[in-house]
């Protein structure tokens, strides 16, 4: 059954390590969110201007992780597992202290995060949770890549897709019910990466602080970690984790059942612009079916994404 009302945590969590791309160590802080705030970074190393909400409109960039910026230029960027961390635990609102540009990778998934926020007793607040319903079937095709969502009254339900060249890799697929399947596996999935892609991804300023404590490195035939995957399908299961961050830049929770074939951050957050620009979609609150307007969801400055 979906929850009525909004979510916060009970009290601060923290969280230091190193940014995957940027290489600089960082610490987080969860505070405790307001009613109808949804999660807001606040760079605590910028005296000014130093609010950024996380919301899909504020995407700047998507180049292998979600980056968000406000109208001052202020940024933050590895977003996404922290994100499906606050999803999948059920908090709405949160304010989250950062002291630099990109959240800590950690062990490359969300379950470190996830660890110390189920220790914890959530507090709910008197405001009604947003649920997004999809009316009709709303489809985005790039290419070969493919993403689409049809109607489900009552959970989010992910279907993905991958299809790699490398052997290793390969074909993999999964289906995810985010309300009534175990999720073990998709919270500790691992950020991945093709090995003969590394110097590339290096030239271009990313992945500074990769590791193999923090990605699965993948070579022509092996994995090169030491204990080798998590679970078979650790590929997919890391996709599903970071669609799930990106969906919850919405401000709601979204209901539906999506279809992915071959996605990432930057299709996620071209859907999403799609989906919200679209008559096919409502947003409500549950017990008494009461419709809310989108204006609250739309009111963000909408940079283009840079990719």
């Amino acid at each position: 059954m979906q929850e009525i009302y909004q979510k916060t945590i009970s009290e601060p969590l923290k969280f230091s390590g190193t940014g995957l791309h940027s290489g600089q160590v960082s610490t987080i802080t969860i505070l405790p969110g307001k009613e109808n705030q949804g999660v807001i970074f606040k760079r605590v190393d910028l005296k000014d201007n130093n609010l950024i909400e996380a919301n899909y409109q504020n995407v700047s960039s998507a180049v292998l992780c979600t980056t968000l910026k406000n109208r001052h230029g202020a940024k933050v960027s590895t977003v996404e597992h922290l994100l499906a961390a606050l999803y999948i635990s059920g908090i709405d609102n949160a304010l989250v202290e950062i002291n630099s540009e990109e959240v800590p990778i950690m062990d490359g998934s969300s379950k470190e995060f996830l660890d110390k926020i189920n220790k914890l007793e959530l507090v709910e607040q008197n405001s009604k949770r947003k649920y997004l319903r999809i009316l009709e079937k709303i489809k985005l095709t790039d290419g070969e890549k493919e993403i689409s969502i049809e109607p489900n009254k009552s959970s989010l339900e992910v279907d993905f897709q991958l299809s790699y060249k490398n052997k290793i890799i390969g074909n993999q697929r999964n289906l995810i019910n985010f309300q009534t399947d175990n999720l073990n596996e998709i919270i500790e999935a691992r950020t991945f990466c093709l090995f003969e892609d590394i110097e590339k991804i290096k030239k271009n300023g990313l992945a500074k602080g990769g590791s193999l404590d923090n990605a699965v490195v993948v070579s022509e035939d092996k994995v090169l970690n030491e204990n080798g995957l998590r679970n078979k399908k650790e590929f997919v299961n890391h996709k599903i984790l970071d669609l799930a961050g990106d969906f919850f830049l919405v401000g709601c929770r979204v209901e539906g059942n999506v279809k992915c074939y071959q996605g990432g951050h930057k299709l996620t957050n071209v859907f999403l612009r799609k989906l919200l620009s679209s008559k096919q979609v409502e947003i409500y609150s549950k017990e008494n079916e009461e419709i809310i307007s989108k204006k609250d969801l739309l009111n963000s400055t909408k940079l283009a994404v840079n990719a």
